[in-house]
């Protein structure tokens, strides 16, 4: 229970850090922060930004790996953020697990918590090589759907 409470504090900060990033890049980068008076903060924020928007059986899902803040690798060194929208209304779910499959073949499946409109959790992507991000949802209508991404990363981002 402790954990699920330190992942929940760790992620609304996450999601209060990265906010205007992720509203950047869904409305234009760099000029959308600039007018918004938000070029600053994206200096401060991690070089490493990865987000990649695909369809899984008619729902537009997003998906978002951020590198934690130093000293806040509670849950691994990136956070995987999983956005899922339905003619661009945020779903909710009744359930939702990743499963990471690492470049080395090592795999971790856990289930992602609800942030606002995103669900997330943490996971060990440091290691260089291209890793498969699988997630499996469950929609209000009972329905199971699955898809992943791939996520290619360099030793140490």
């Amino acid at each position: 229970m402790k954990t699920i409470v330190l992942n929940v504090i760790f992620a609304t900060m996450m999601l209060v850090i990265s906010a205007p990033l992720l509203q950047a890049a869904e409305t234009g980068g760099a000029k959308a922060m600039a007018e918004s008076g938000m070029a600053g903060m994206a200096k401060d924020q991690p070089e490493e930004k990865f987000l990649k928007t695909q369809n899984i059986d008619a729902y537009q899902v997003s998906f978002m790996v951020t590198k934690t803040a130093s000293g806040m690798e509670h849950g691994g060194s990136h956070n995987l953020m999983v956005k899922v929208e339905k003619d661009g209304t945020p779903q909710t779910l009744t359930k939702i697990f990743a499963k990471v499959i690492l470049a080395n073949g090592e795999s971790k499946k856990e289930p992602l918590f609800k942030m606002d409109d995103w669900y997330m959790n943490g996971f060990d992507l440091g290691s260089s090589g291209k890793h498969q991000i699988i997630i499996l949802f469950k929609t209000a209508d009972g329905l199971k759907h699955n898809g992943g991404v791939y996520y290619q990363a360099e030793e140490g981002k």
